[in-house]
C-alpha cells in the first residue's frame, strides 16, 4: 500500500514538471486567448452580481474543469424558497429531473437523485462540503446523514455525467455545497441574523459574525432549529457550529482553517400503510424510535497561485460521525403496545455507528499554449483511508425516551475499513475559440475489508464469527467531453463518462430489520451520455436543455421473491436510463421593456426518464420493467412577480409515479413497505421583502393546497411502511446585517 502510494505520489509531480517544462518553451499570452475562456481563480465570485438563483458553472473554478459537463450552479441568497428547513424541492426546482425524498421535517436528512437512480441519503451522488467528502464513507456506506444548514450555503454545485472523472466514481454526479466564508463581506467585521418561526413549535435561529481585511477573511455561524413536525411523534432539534479562517500569507499563497460541527436527535413517526396515509397522514404507531447524529468535519486547505498560468489547491480533511438508533422496528401491522404480562412497552433495538474517515486531496491546474490557443490541463491525486465500527441488534431499554443504554453486550460487532488511491487528469484543448474538446481519465485502487461479531448461537451459545474479508480492485474510468459556442452566450455541449459504484460492504452483514441482502453482490458499472444545449438570450432569457443516457450494468436493486414476506436487495440486472432534461426561465418585463424596479419571470424545468431493466433476476421477472424510484416525469413550474424590494414566487411540483422494488408490485402491501409510489403536485408560496442590504422578512407557505402524499417506501428504519410528505406550514423569517 505505501509503494503504490509513493508511486502515484511521484507520478504526479512528474506529470507537474513536464507540463512547467512545457508552458516554459510556450510563447507567453496572446491577446488573441479565447474569448470563451472563463477561468475563476477565486471560487468565492462565482454567482456574485446576479439577481438570479440559476446560473452555468464557468469552464473553470479553482482547480476544477467545467467545460463539456452538464452542470448547475444554486445561489442561495437568491433562490426565493424555505431554505430554512432544507426544503430542497424550492432549491433545486430550477434543477430538471431531481427527484426529491421527503420525508424528514428538520430537513438535515436529505435525500435527492437524478436519472432514475435512488434518492436514499444522496447516495448515487458524490457529496461534498467546500470541496471535501461529508458522507458515512464515500464508498462504502456513501449515505450523507449531514447536511449543511442552508442558510449558511453560498452556493450549489451540481454535476451530472462526467463530474465522476474529477470526484469519484457515483453514477449521479457531484453536489457540493459551498459555504460562506467571509470573502463576500466588504468590511472588518459583520454581525448577521436570521430568526424563523412556522408552523408545528418550528423555531430557528441563524447567527453569525464574519470579516474581511487585506491578510485574513472569517466567518463563523451557530444555528439552531427545534420543532415538533407536522406528523405525531417526529419532534427534532439541530444545533450547528461552524468556523473558517483564511490567511493570505501572500497575495498568492494562502491558508484555510475550518471545522463543522453538527447535533441533530429526532423522533421518528415511523411508516402508515397506504390506506392512512390519505386518510389520517399525521397518525404515528411509533413513539418510542429515536435517531441521533453527531458529526464533525475539521479541515486544513492551502491554494498556491504559482504563477500567473498555474495554481495548486490542497485539502487535508476528516469526518468523525455517529450515528445512533433506538426503537420498536417491527411492521407497522405490529403494535408497539404495552405487554401485558410485564406491564411494560416491549425492549427496543439499539444500532450504533462510528465513522473515523481520512483523506487528502491535491489538485494542480496549469494555462499552456498549442500555436496560438490556450488549453488548461488539470491533474490530482486523493489518500483515504475510513473505518465504520457497527454494532447492532442490542436489547435496549423499555422506555419512551432517546436512550442508547444496552443490556448485555450487542450480539452484532463488526468493522470495516476501506483504503483509496485515486488520480486524474483532465485537459482542455481549445481547437479554435469556439470548439473545445476536454478528454480525461481517472485511476482508482480501491481496498475493503470487513471482521468481527455477527451474532450469537441459540440458547447463549458461542459467538459467530464473520469470516475476514479483504477485498482490493483497481479500474480506469475515462470521458471525453466538448463544447462549441455557438454565440458568445450558448454553446452546444456533449459528453461520454464511465462510471462504477462499489458496493456497500457495511450492508453485506447488517441489513435492514425487514430487508435480506444477498451475500454475493456485485460491484456496478457503466457510464453516462450527454448531449445539450444551454446559455442565453440577451438579459432576459436563459436556458439548458439536453437529452442523456445512462448505462447501469449489475444494478442493486429490491425484489420481492415468491412466496416470501421479505425484500431482497441483489444485483437485480442491468438497466438503462434514457430521457431529456430542460430547463427555461424568461424575465418578461426585462424582454419587453427598460424598467428595473419591476420584475416577472417564469420558469419551468422538466425531467423526462425511462429507466428499465435489460435482464432478468433468477427470483423476479425484471426485464423491461421500470427501475425503483424512476418517476417518468418531473415538472417544476414558477411564477416570481415583484416591485422594487417587495417579490411573491409560486412553485408547482409535479412528480409521477414510481415503483418502489424492482417487480414493479403496484397493489400495497398491507404493512406498506412494497407497492405503487403514487404521483403528487405541492404548491408553494413564498414572500420576500428586501430593505436594503440589511433587513429582509421573509414568509411563505409550503404545500399551501394541503395535498397528501409521500415520496418513499421503507423496509427498516425509520418505518417500516409509506413515509408521508408534510401536509401544510407556515414559516415567517426576519433578517438583519449589521
Amino acid at each position: 500500500m505505501e509503494i503504490f502510494i509513493k508511486k502515484q505520489l511521484l507520478t504526479a509531480l512528474l506529470a507537474t514538471l513536464i507540463i512547467n517544462s512545457i508552458r516554459a518553451q510556450q510563447l507567453q499570452p496572446k491577446t488573441t486567448d479565447s474569448l470563451f475562456s472563463k477561468n475563476l481563480p477565486e471560487i468565492t465570485i462565482v454567482g456574485r452580481g446576479s439577481r438570479s438563483d440559476y446560473q452555468q458553472m464557468p469552464e473553470i473554478v479553482g482547480t476544477n474543469i467545467y467545460a463539456g459537463k452538464k452542470n448547475a450552479l444554486i445561489v442561495l441568497d437568491n433562490v426565493k424558497g424555505n431554505v430554512v428547513t432544507n426544503t430542497m424541492r424550492q432549491v433545486l426546482a430550477k434543477v430538471p429531473g431531481i427527484h426529491i425524498w421527503e420525508s424528514d421535517p428538520s430537513g438535515i436528512q436529505i435525500g435527492i437523485a437524478a436519472r432514475g437512480l435512488s434518492p436514499n441519503r444522496s447516495w448515487e451522488f458524490n457529496v461534498r462540503q467546500n470541496g471535501y467528502d461529508i458522507a458515512a464513507d464515500p464508498f462504502g456506506y456513501p449515505e450523507a446523514y449531514y447536511n449543511p444548514q442552508l442558510q449558511a450555503v453560498q452556493r450549489i454545485e451540481v454535476v451530472r455525467g462526467q463530474g465522476s472523472l474529477q470526484y469519484g466514481p457515483q453514477f449521479g454526479g457531484l453536489v457540493n455545497y459551498i459555504l460562506r466564508n467571509g470573502s463576500e463581506i466588504d468590511k472588518p467585521f459583520q454581525i448577521e441574523t436570521q430568526q424563523t418561526i412556522g408552523s408545528k413549535g418550528l423555531l430557528n435561529s441563524y447567527n453569525a459574525i464574519g470579516g474581511n481585511t487585506a491578510k485574513v477573511n472569517y466567518y463563523s455561524f451557530f444555528d439552531h432549529r427545534n420543532g415538533d413536525g407536522w406528523r405525531q411523534n417526529s419532534r427534532y432539534y439541530t444545533n450547528a457550529v461552524f468556523g473558517t479562517v483564511t490567511y493570505k500569507i501572500t497575495s498568492k499563497f494562502s491558508l484555510t482553517a475550518e471545522l463543522m460541527h453538527q447535533h441533530v436527535r429526532s423522533q421518528q413517526a415511523g411508516g402508515l400503510p397506504d390506506s392512512l396515509v390519505y386518510a389520517d397522514a399525521q397518525k404515528s404507531f411509533r413513539s418510542r424510535n429515536w435517531f441521533d447524529i453527531t458529526w464533525t468535519m475539521p479541515a486544513l486547505m492551502a491554494n498556491f497561485a504559482i504563477n500567473d498560468h498555474t495554481r495548486w489547491n490542497t485539502k487535508l480533511f476528516a469526518t468523525i460521525g455517529d450515528r445512533n438508533s433506538v426503537g420498536f422496528t417491527a411492521s407497522i401491522t405490529t403494535k408497539d403496545s404495552i405487554n401485558t404480562a410485564t406491564k411494560e412497552y416491549n425492549n427496543r433495538v439499539l444500532n450504533a455507528d462510528k465513522y473515523r474517515n481520512y483523506a487528502l486531496e491535491s489538485r494542480i491546474i496549469t494555462d499552456y499554449y498549442l500555436g496560438k490557443m490556450k488549453n488548461s490541463l488539470s491533474g490530482g491525486i486523493r489518500l483515504y483511508t475510513g473505518t465504520t465500527t457497527r454494532v447492532a441488534d442490542g436489547k435496549g431499554t423499555t422506555g419512551t425516551d432517546y436512550n442508547m443504554t444496552v443490556i448485555g453486550n450487542y450480539p452484532r460487532d463488526i468493522a470495516f475499513t476501506s483504503h483509496n488511491v485515486a488520480v486524474f487528469v483532465e485537459n482542455i484543448f481549445r481547437i479554435s475559440d469556439k470548439f473545445l474538446v476536454i478528454p480525461g481519465v481517472r485511476y482508482e485502487w480501491l481496498e475493503g475489508a470487513a471482521g468481527g461479531r455477527i451474532g450469537y448461537a441459540p440458547n447463549g451459545g458461542a459467538a459467530i464469527k464473520l469470516q475476514e474479508v479483504k477485498r482490493s480492485r483497481s479500474f480506469v474510468l475515462a470521458g471525453l467531453g466538448t463544447e462549441y459556442h455557438l454565440t458568445k452566450s450558448t454553446e452546444i455541449y456533449a459528453n461520454y463518462s464511465q462510471a462504477y459504484r462499489p458496493i456497500q460492504f457495511a450492508n453485506l452483514q447488517a441489513p435492514p430489520t425487514t430487508d435480506v441482502v444477498d451475500p454475493n453482490l456485485k460491484d456496478a458499472k457503466g457510464y453516462n451520455i450527454d448531449l445539450g444545449y444551454r446559455g442565453k438570450v440577451s438579459n432576459f432569457l436563459q436556458f439548458d436543455i439536453s437529452g442523456f443516457y445512462l448505462q447501469y450494468n449489475n444494478r442493486v436493486g429490491t425484489i420481492t421473491p415468491t412466496g416470501t414476506n421479505y425484500r431482497l436487495i441483489t444485483n437485480v440486472g442491468n438497466s438503462s436510463s434514457k430521457g431529456f432534461e430542460g430547463y427555461a426561465e424568461i424575465d418578461l418585463v426585462k424582454a419587453f421593456t427598460k424598467s428595473i424596479k419591476t420584475t416577472l419571470s417564469i420558469f419551468g424545468s422538466y425531467g423526462y426518464t425511462n429507466a428499465t431493466y435489460s435482464g432478468d433476476h433468477k427470483d423476479a421477472q425484471t426485464k423491461g420493467k421500470k427501475a425503483e424510484n424512476a418517476p417518468t416525469n418531473i415538472v417544476r413550474f414558477g411564477i416570481t412577480a415583484g416591485y422594487k424590494t417587495v417579490s411573491l414566487t409560486a412553485q408547482i411540483n409535479y412528480v409521477d409515479k414510481a415503483y418502489s422494488d424492482a417487480n414493479n408490485t403496484i397493489k400495497p402491501t398491507a404493512n406498506g413497505q412494497t407497492g405503487l409510489i403514487p404521483s403528487y403536485s405541492v404548491t408553494d408560496l413564498t414572500l420576500t421583502y428586501l430593505h436594503s442590504k440589511k433587513f429582509n422578512i421573509k414568509a411563505g407557505f409550503n404545500n399551501i393546497f394541503d395535498k397528501r402524499y409521500f415520496t418513499r417506501r421503507a423496509g427498516g428504519y425509520p418505518g417500516p411502511g409509506a413515509l408521508p410528505g408534510d401536509g401544510r406550514t407556515l414559516f415567517v423569517s426576519v433578517g438583519a446585517k449589521f
